[in-house]
């Protein structure tokens, strides 16, 4: 039986594809590229000697889907595909809803379809919106200050619904928090197309002289040192959380949610100083206002992990900025 990977060429999925393939899982990936590259196909074979097979398309694509399913069998889905920009969210609103959430549901009908009821669905902590206390607890109450989070929140309801209609479906929500760095092999890392959202690509830009500083949006935050305060996770240690959730779900029909992040709170400013610890390279910033959809603080509780996944954070802040660095470098030589 095979493991379906929407998005998995992108950054978060293609670790976890290297975690399913050295698992000795049979993985098909169906992504569109449209912030990735097919590269990264080549890359997981280098990675782990073993072949995942690929598909181009968009889950949007009903036929397409069909395809899929009806060609190979599948048990599972590891759901990452989504546009994923909070900014971008708030410029094109209608075109994250029908990406993220009509994606979604032509997805699920086709997993309905063709018999097949588990999902691990990639959510996120922007979910908690701007009113709870931090830590972040699962059971607290669902909300989002920008378009993209209210994707995630409308998806999470869409699954606790399929759950009560029918509870023959495993169902697995994750709700992650800020992941950085690369696999250690410097072949797959964060790489985004064009200028990127993210703040350690951004750091690596810099450091790379793509860019001529950093921007800091805000630093008049209610946080220790006035920047954005986040829970930042090791993307090698997320990939193992998402294999933890699938085994989970296949013994026997749940619907789980956990928070995936480290329990600690990094600002922007830190994230710098961990980066200039570990690779030795100064970071001009600028600080700019704060971006519209944009909290003070945000990390996680991740008791629940811990105890009912047995999983955990393992990497530190200087091992995630050492990894990217080192996957930048590696790129850039290959140039």
């Amino acid at each position: 039986m095979a493991v379906l990977v929407t998005g998995g060429t992108g950054y978060i999925g293609a670790h976890t594809c290297v975690k399913l393939l050295e698992a000795g899982r049979e993985v098909i990936i169906l992504d569109n590229l449209v912030n990735s590259k097919g590269s990264v196909v080549e890359a997981l074979m280098e990675i782990t000697g073993k072949t995942p097979l690929f598909y181009y398309g968009d889950i949007r694509d009903k036929v397409l889907l069909g395809q899929i399913f009806s060609q190979h069998e599948i048990d599972s889905v590891l759901h990452f595909a989504g546009l994923k920009a909070v900014g971008e969210s708030v410029k094109k609103p209608v075109e994250y809803y029908d990406n993220n959430i009509a994606g979604t549901i032509a997805l699920l009908e086709c997993m309905q379809e063709f018999g097949c009821k588990r999902i691990v669905f990639s959510s996120s902590a922007t979910v908690y919106g701007g009113q709870n206390p931090v830590p972040f607890q699962e059971d607290m109450p669902t909300s989002a200050v920008n378009p993209y989070g209210q994707t995630k929140v409308m998806i999470e309801q869409i699954l606790r619904d399929l759950f009560r209609a029918d509870p023959a479906w495993g169902i697995s929500i994750l709700r992650y928090f800020n992941p950085l760095g690369a696999h250690e092999s410097a072949l797959i890392g964060e790489d985004p197309n064009g200028i990127p959202n993210n703040l350690l690509p951004y750091v690596v830009g810099v450091a790379a002289g793509q860019f001529p500083y950093l921007h800091i949006y805000g630093d008049d935050y209610d946080t220790p040192d006035g920047t954005g305060v986040r829970d930042y996770i090791h993307v090698e240690d997320l990939a193992e959380g998402h294999l933890s959730a699938l085994e989970l779900l296949e013994k026997g029909p749940q619907l789980d949610i956990f928070n995936l992040g480290t329990g600690r709170g990094y600002s922007v400013k830190e994230v710098v100083e961990a980066f200039q610890r570990a690779t030795g390279i100064e970071i001009a910033c600028k600080i700019q206002p704060r971006r519209p959809g944009d909290i003070a603080a945000c990390y996680a509780d991740v008791s629940r992990a811990k105890e009912v996944l047995g999983w955990q954070a393992k990497k530190s802040l200087e091992q995630m900025c050492a990894s990217a660095w080192a996957f930048r470098k590696q790129k850039m030589q290959a140039e």
